[in-house]
């Protein structure tokens, strides 16, 4: 009997993809947050199928990139872009089929990263479902025009796009749980617990790189007279509002939480004393601009607020730094309640 031998080559290099297959697999089962699983499966298949960009493209509003947005802003901007629904629907059928294109490329550039538009030549699109909806696609692209050419047998990709589904589902269900431990029910910030975690990690950071830091204690004024004179439904609604618009007017790179009652904590990285107070100027201005709409008409946002920053000699720890900005919201309230 004689064997084909090309057929007996097909065979090994099948045997050689599945196996790439399940160690991408394996390592991506393994995360439970968004930022694991994203950086471990885009290394991954660069890695091991020598793919030389590798991104995702999450759709604008999608439960993933929500999450995404709120909970790792600016992390991971190096491979997750954001592109419009009706820009994927356009070429996304309803089963999912993975995309191979090596010709008009122009097409798909709001997919591509600025950086890699002149250099690819071919690219699969792979899109994304988490429980059954279309949340973004898993993109590779090559500088090789043939190496995603439309001849190229979808199985494998397709099955990588299924398992990576399942795994963003999985994830995605876990960031949920988290959230919920993690988070202000009321406000949607982060609760103490985290903030405390957040400032021993950026203290750590500013006195390692001998960069500054800066903290603020954030007080609403008048609150307890709010919530006796309007109850405390809109109590709860003036909390709500300028947590929103302490998330909006802050930078992504800040830290938003709320500490106890009316009290917020922000935490601003590579902030020094003079930009931290022209930060929280620039917010009490806008803000008083802002008013909570209620049934007696309208509701003005006043606030306190004490900043203290690294570097300081009389500071040693991130419980001494954030007592210091308790300390100087206290002056600055007493000055308030004094009519200064």
């Amino acid at each position: 009997m004689r064997y084909d031998k090309s057929l007996f080559e097909r065979v090994r290099e099948n045997e050689q993809l599945a196996e790439k297959f399940y160690q991408v697999e394996l390592k991506i089962l393994a995360t439970l947050n968004y930022v694991d699983f994203f950086e471990t499966l885009l290394n991954e298949i660069a890695a091991v199928f020598e793919v030389p960009f590798v991104w995702f493209s999450l759709i604008e509003g999608s439960e993933v990139e929500s999450l995404l947005r709120e909970r790792y802003s600016g992390q991971l901007k190096t491979v997750v872009n954001r592109v419009e629904y009706e820009f994927l629907n356009r070429f996304i059928d309803d089963k999912g089929d993975v995309l191979r294109v090596n010709e008009d490329l122009q097409h798909y550039l709001p997919l591509l990263p600025k950086e890699h538009c002149q250099v690819v030549r071919s690219l699969a699109i792979t899109p994304i479902f988490v429980d059954g909806e279309l949340v973004g696609t898993l993109n590779q692209a090559d500088g090789d025009v043939d190496r995603f050419s439309p001849c190229l047998n979808p199985v494998l990709l397709q099955r990588l796009a299924l398992k990576v589904s399942i795994c963003l589902s999985n994830v995605t269900a876990h960031e949920k749980l988290h959230g919920l431990a993690c988070l202000d029910p009321l406000t949607g910030l982060f609760n103490r617990r985290v903030m405390d975690q957040a400032l021993q990690r950026e203290f750590n950071r500013a006195v390692r790189y001998m960069v500054p830091l800066s903290v603020v204690f954030i007080d609403l004024n008048d609150f307890k007279q709010v919530n006796d004179t309007y109850g405390h439904a809109v109590g709860d609604l003036l909390l709500q509002h300028l947590a929103t618009n302490l998330k909006e007017l802050s930078r992504s790179s800040d830290f938003v939480a709320r500490y106890a009652g009316d009290e917020f904590v922000l935490i601003l990285p590579e902030t020094d004393l003079t930009k931290a107070t022209a930060l929280l100027t620039r917010m009490t201005e806008t803000l008083h601009g802002l008013p909570v709409g209620i049934a007696d008409g309208e509701l003005f946002v006043s606030l306190s607020y004490g900043i203290a920053s690294l570097p300081d000699p009389e500071v040693e720890s991130p419980e001494q730094l954030l007592r210091k900005a308790d300390q100087c919201l206290y002056r600055t309230k007493r000055c308030y309640k004094a009519g200064a």
